[in-house]
């Protein structure tokens, strides 16, 4: 069979795939495959690795996993330890798998939670920037596949990425793009407060100079005759940031008055926010005009957080939100305030708990999951507000996120994807640099990037519903479906499809490593099983699994003879990758569950 054939046989196979899932199946208990069989699967090829968390880790972790009445036994099973990493981190891998069903995922997550300090990005492109690189967006996106692939902080990485797709800047702004050192201190800078408090992850994106030309914010000047101070950040950070648009419940529901949604702002709020975010420009102590409008640049400019300049900042009086400043204080105290009023608003918990559960786990909380989670960051147990520690356990440890549910999981973002591929097989870098392009083209890539949102709305809206859909008439939500299309769905097979067989990036420098796969090619059932586990996190059809087993089967490999070796070798080879390819390219797989 040459390689003309099996991309037929790829394309068509899928076809009937996807057609016979129509849409995908929730046949989730029907699977053949024990959980000793899935255990088995690992007892040879993949070492587990040794949890490093002492007994007394464990217990606090215990601990910390009955938070709001959430209880779960340490040992699980490893479907369940795969499902919990592709909520967890960027994917699952047969070690990892094995680490956590041994220990659980309250102990996996008090040791990612402790995790020490990791290079950082913009270490990353200073280090080649002082080898004679000049820093671009290709080096971010290399760090970027470099940590999703081999870091260790599995957890920050996921949560980073995350926070990246709430409190957005792109590449895709034509400023930002001319400054790649600046985006990557803007993205080490929300994996610096993934673990933090959110008030002060909230003020380092706000005085950020990436986030300030973004937003409009940087050299924002007060008013003056008929030019009025900008009011875009002070818009985008109320809606899309901390409150909403509308007065939530504690669980997320929208609060009502006569039937209909009460609004958290006006455009007066917005006004008054606006005057507080005058003044703000580049850091310095130098206050005078030519420093504030960029004339004298500090080459550090677009990392150092931003200052205020007196002569700039409005001196009168901002009302927002119930809240008014006399005009006689400062630009940094001004900012405290607002800030402060942001922080302590009651939307912010539900507001960011229900994005965070969307980004990780669902995307369809019930009300009570919310509520759970608000409540945590309302009150960590100690009395702090906006651990995100412990709302981030609070999202990975509830009942419902630990629990299957004819309403539970998202869909997979295409960039999840094809980190989920990376990890599960043991891909590498022939470089070390992990050399792979923007993949924002949904025609030729996956149709998302790191940090390339079309706008501060994000790839998807977290509320969007596909007019005239069934998820619509469900009264339901499917953020990603927002970019999901005939052509980016097209692009995500012919990709996967390259990328299986050949490996992804310049020259395929990332490649996959099929070793274990290979070995039980034989054992077409195995196979699958273990493809199973790594991918659809043990939750594949009985339906599914037999349609793969069917096409797996069809590729006959002939009795080994002293010279078919390379025809045999190249035959099991097919049978892996089309494996792998029905399995992702099946709508059980898009879904997340």
């Amino acid at each position: 069979m040459n390689s003309a054939i099996f991309r037929t046989m790829l394309a068509a196979t899928s076809f009937a795939v996807l057609t016979a899932c129509g849409g995908g199946s929730t046949d989730n208990g029907a699977s053949v495959s024990s959980d000793k069989t899935f255990g088995a699967l690992f007892s040879s090829g993949d070492a587990a690795t040794t949890s490093t968390s002492s007994s007394a880790a464990n217990t606090s972790a215990a601990s910390q996993q009955r938070l709001n009445g959430v209880t779960a036994a340490v040992a699980i099973t490893p479907e369940q330890a795969s499902r919990f990493l592709a909520q967890a981190s960027f994917g699952p891998t047969a070690s990892q798998i094995n680490a956590v069903a041994a220990s659980g995922p309250a102990a996996w997550l008090n040791d990612q939670l402790n995790f020490g300090v990791t290079p950082t990005y913009r270490s990353y492109i200073d280090a080649l920037s002082a080898a004679g690189a000049p820093a671009s967006q290709a080096q971010f996106n290399e760090f970027f596949w470099k940590r999703v692939v081999e870091g260790n902080d599995q957890l920050r990485q996921r949560v980073t990425f995350a926070l990246s797709e709430i409190f957005v800047v792109s590449f895709e702004d034509g400023t930002l793009a001319e400054h790649p050192r600046g985006m990557a201190d803007y993205y080490d800078m929300l994996g610096k407060n993934a673990f933090g408090n959110f008030r002060q992850l909230l003020e380092s994106v706000t005085l950020h100079p990436m986030m300030g030309i973004y937003l409009s914010s940087l050299r924002n000047q007060k008013e003056s005759g008929n030019r009025l101070p900008d009011e875009n950040f002070a818009r985008e950070v109320m809606q899309l940031m901390t409150i909403g648009l509308y007065k939530l419940n504690q669980d997320g529901t929208q609060v009502l008055v006569n039937g209909a949604p009460v609004e958290t702002y006006t455009h007066a709020d917005i006004m008054g926010m606006a005057k507080v975010m005058t003044g703000w420009s580049f850091n310095s102590t130098d206050m005078s005009g030519n420093r504030f409008l960029g004339n004298t640049k500090d080459p550090d400019w677009a990392i150092k957080p931003m200052v205020n300049y007196p002569n700039f900042h409005s001196t009168s009086e901002k009302t927002f939100l119930g809240t008014t400043i006399s005009g006689a204080t400062s630009g940094a105290a001004d900012l405290k305030v607002a800030l402060d009023t942001l922080f302590n608003h009651p939307n912010v918990g539900p507001f960011i708990g229900r994005q965070l559960i969307q980004r990780l786990v669902t995307s369809n909380p019930s009300p009570a999951y919310v509520g759970r989670v608000a409540a945590v960051f309302a009150n960590n147990g100690a009395g702090v507000r906006g651990d995100m520690k412990a709302v981030i356990r609070a999202v990975l440890l509830d009942t419902e996120a630990r629990t299957l549910s004819a309403n539970t999981g998202k869909v997979r973002e295409p960039l999840l994807r094809l980190a989920n591929w990376m990890r599960a097989f043991s891909a590498t870098s022939a470089s070390t640099r992990y050399l792979v392009p923007s993949l924002y083209d949904p025609i030729h890539g996956l149709g998302q990037a790191p940090l390339r949102a079309p706008n501060v709305f994000n790839f998807f809206r977290p509320g969007y519903v596909a007019p005239a859909s069934e998820v619509g008439a469900a009264k339901m939500v499917a953020p990603e479906m927002q970019i999901t299309a005939e052509p980016t769905v097209i692009g995500y097979l012919n990709y996967m499809q390259n990328a299986i067989a050949y490996g992804v990036g310049t020259g395929f420098d990332v490649k996959p490593n099929y070793q274990n796969e290979l070995a039980l090619v034989d054992n077409p059932a195995k196979l699958v099983d273990r493809i199973n586990l790594l991918l659809l996190n043990g939750n594949m059809s009985s339906t599914l699994r037999a349609q793969i087993l069917s096409a797996v089967s069809s590729v006959q490999r002939p009795a080994a003879t002293s010279t078919n070796a390379e025809l045999r070798s190249r035959l099991a080879s097919y049978r892996v990758q089309l494996a792998i390819f029905l399995a992702m390219a099946s709508p059980e797989y898009i879904v997340q569950k």
